[in-house]
């Protein structure tokens, strides 16, 4: 169990030492331990626990109340990790559920899931700790992309997967895909090795504004024979990179979203308002000039 001293502690609660002993003596909370020299060492998760509540309700009566219920304090990646390799599949649904009381589903996404399960990935060939996390994180993704609402936006987004099974990348990809569902864009992922022929198919349904390449298992030119495919049939559609699918050799002209999913959202939505923009300042344009040419023409 992870501890700080106590001019630590006060650090992190935003008080004097002295405040901090003042609460220890008149609410037992929170409650350290003493080292044989006789020094304070304060539980870092009933710090976290005070001072999260204490953010809440700005009162330390209410703040200890709250971080006594809450009992362990708010979901942690580290505490998400250590139920992952326990093999708990209890507490890892217990703790993403809690984390949801208190985070929106992309920051419980961002901040616990995927550096979780990150975190199991250094070794090679991958272990049963990070086979384990990786499925309970993949169901947990996919039951959420479930939930997420319709889409609100006309826009479409094709997700270009060319990540592998177990690999963080894979992962990302799925974060992503409920990153834009929850953002109401339209989202199809497919494989990086789908038949551009029969692609055709899916591109005539979804007519995407937007393709983002993830995953960094593909080459370029099966990444570029994909893409070829696809302008073939929508020759507008802009293409984009999200963590270094691409190799970055400073003479793309693709645009790069960067490694967070709810960043990425931001970025494909502000590029598809500026489109917007621009094509209702173009037809502005076509029709003020439409009357001069009719005249000229008769």
């Amino acid at each position: 169990m992870s501890v700080v001293r106590t001019n630590a502690a006060a650090v992190m609660l935003g008080v004097s030492p002295n405040t901090l002993r003042s609460w220890e003596r008149r609410f037992g909370f929170p409650t350290p331990r003493r080292t044989p020299g006789g020094h304070r060492q304060y539980d870092l998760v009933e710090v976290e626990a005070l001072r999260q509540a204490f953010e809440e309700t700005q009162n330390i009566s209410s703040a200890v109340s709250i971080a006594r219920e809450r009992g362990e304090g708010p979901s942690t990646c580290a505490r998400l990790r250590a139920a992952f390799v326990c093999f708990d599949e209890e507490k890892a649904d217990r703790l993403l559920e809690d984390s949801l009381a208190v985070r929106s589903v992309e920051r419980t996404v961002e901040e616990l899931l995927l550096p979780a399960v990150e975190s199991l990935g250094s070794e090679e060939p991958a272990g049963p700790e990070l086979h384990f996390a990786w499925r309970r994180a993949t169901g947990w993704l996919a039951a959420a992309q479930r939930l997420a609402p319709p889409a609100t936006r006309p826009e479409g987004i094709l997700v270009v997967d060319a990540a592998r099974i177990y690999d963080a990348d894979a992962l990302y990809v799925a974060a992503l895909e409920l990153a834009l569902r929850r953002g109401g864009l339209r989202t199809l992922t497919v494989e990086v090795e789908v038949d551009p022929v029969r692609l055709k198919r899916a591109l005539r349904a979804l007519c995407p504004a937007a393709v983002v390449l993830t995953g960094g298992r593909a080459t370029m030119d099966v990444l570029g024979r994909l893409v070829y495919a696809v302008r073939q049939s929508v020759p507008e559609v802009e293409v984009f990179d999200f963590r270094g699918a691409l190799p970055d050799t400073g003479a793309s002209t693709v645009c790069r979203l960067g490694t967070s999913p709810a960043g990425a959202r931001q970025v494909l939505l502000d590029r598809l308002a500026g489109a917007a923009v621009s094509r209702s300042a173009a037809a502005s344009a076509d029709d003020v000039g439409r009357p001069a040419r009719v005249l000229r023409g008769a």
